[in-house]
């Protein structure tokens, strides 16, 4: 529990609600802010000094994306919370909302303070079902009959109304730009960029918008300091991350661990390998980013320097663990049909690309591909990475070029054979 934040609090009878949240710190910090009128500009100095980089997958520093609003620029401001968790591996913020939601609200109303946003709006997955969603409101409720969210909050003359909003299930509402089309009623498309949210927001006017697990790490980094939040990770990874775990292991779940843990050791943590199963390879931030064979993962440490220096991503921390009997073709063929039913068809590339993508390998994993269509594979998706107006052209691209990076020989045996390698499936 020492190292942990967003969980801090698990070990505790019925930690979703008000009373065990205030019986361990909750809502400090934000009362100390505003009983000394902290200057907004001492509170980013201090998220930045903790080296809280996005929790949702980009990894952007959030004190650095804090700054770049106009705070004292006239007329509405906007905080959002991503809470639309829809890339497969990740189910990480659904267990936040369900067990600490008090610590997402007063990390929002620490950040609305801070960016001088009077409207929060927490943007929440619809297919999560009905208890996060459920939690969340409850907790909400709780917090504005206590007076810590609305109107003159604690009498400090400080106002914050927070609203909880649902997605209808479309992978690319995620995207940030996506998401304020969604909020606004429009369909979920992209926008340019520039401008960007901090300037050109929800309803065009500035917002900023954060992770669920990055707002609710606020309220410890503000009331114990941004270097003890630092030093639980290492230089420029700062904190815990929550890593969701999934697949071959024999304990599939969410670990609050320090950036820059070994795999190794948090493999150990998920309980080892299913059946004691030999693992073949690991796809460590969600199925959007590289995977990784087991020699290299083995030997890599789970924050965002080490992994881009293995040549794949941290991401939104979804770490899906594959042994010895997976078919890398077929998983593969799985992942780039996911990509091209949720792409929004907005780009050519993208629209186009992904299906080429899909229907290649789909032909490959039954029986009917050609060894020419590997260097296919690579050319198209090189011709989709980098020219989307969002990133979910990269995000159907980089698996398809580093399954065939690492596993060629796989793929080169499933068209040679018309089967899977012996032993996968």
């Amino acid at each position: 529990m020492a190292n942990e934040v967003c969980f801090q609090n698990l070990h505790l009878d019925q930690p979703w609600t008000l009373e065990t949240y205030q019986s361990t710190g909750g809502y400090e910090a934000l009362k100390k802010i505003l009983r000394d009128h902290t200057p907004p500009d001492e509170i980013i100095s201090e998220v930045k000094k903790s080296a809280l980089r996005g929790r949702g997958g980009a990894g952007f520093p959030t004190g650095l994306k804090w700054s770049f609003m106009a705070r004292n620029a006239p007329g509405q401001k906007y905080l959002i919370c991503n809470s639309d968790e829809a890339e497969p591996g990740t189910f990480k913020d659904r267990d936040i909302l369900l067990y600490n939601p008090h610590a997402l609200i007063e990390g929002m109303a620490i950040a609305a303070y801070t960016i001088g946003a009077t409207i929060g709006y927490n943007f929440m997955r619809g297919e999560f079902g009905g208890l996060p969603c459920e939690r969340f409101d409850a907790a909400l409720a709780e917090a504005r009959a206590a007076g810590f969210i609305g109107q003159n909050i604690m009498g400090s003359g400080i106002n914050f109304e927070l609203h909880s909003t649902l997605g209808a299930g479309a992978y690319i509402s995620g995207e940030e730009t996506a998401m304020l089309e969604t909020i606004e009623g429009k369909k979920a498309l992209p926008r340019f960029k520039p401008p960007f949210p901090a300037s050109y927001g929800l309803y065009g006017r500035p917002t900023i918008i954060n992770n669920t697990e990055s707002l609710a790490s606020i309220p410890l980094i503000m009331l114990k300091g941004g270097e003890w939040f630092l030093s639980i990770g290492k230089p420029n990874n700062g904190g815990p991350k929550i890593f969701s775990v999934s697949g071959h292991v024999n304990k599939p779940g969410n670990y609050e661990v320090p950036l820059g843990t070994p795999f190794a050791k948090l493999l150990e943590m998920a309980g080892g390998m299913w059946q004691g199963r030999k693992l073949k390879a690991v796809i460590p931030g969600g199925s959007s980013v590289p995977v990784l064979p087991a020699d290299i993962i083995m030997n890599t440490n789970m924050d965002y320097d080490a992994l881009a220096k293995a040549g794949s991503m941290l991401g939104a921390g979804s770490v899906i663990v594959m042994d010895e009997t997976t078919c890398m073709v077929r998983a593969l063929a799985r992942i780039s049909h996911f990509y091209y039913e949720e792409s929004c068809g907005q780009c050519t590339p993208c629209r186009e690309g992904t299906g080429w993508l899909s229907r290649v390998i789909h032909r490959i994993e039954h029986g009917t591909g050609k060894m020419e269509d590997l260097d296919m594979l690579v050319d198209v998706a090189n011709k989709i990475e980098g020219r989307t107006i969002c990133a979910l052209g990269d995000a159907a691209a980089l698996p398809v070029k580093s399954f065939i990076e690492h596993f060629r020989d796989e793929f080169q045996y499933h068209i040679e054979h018309r089967a899977c390698l012996p032993g996968t499936h």
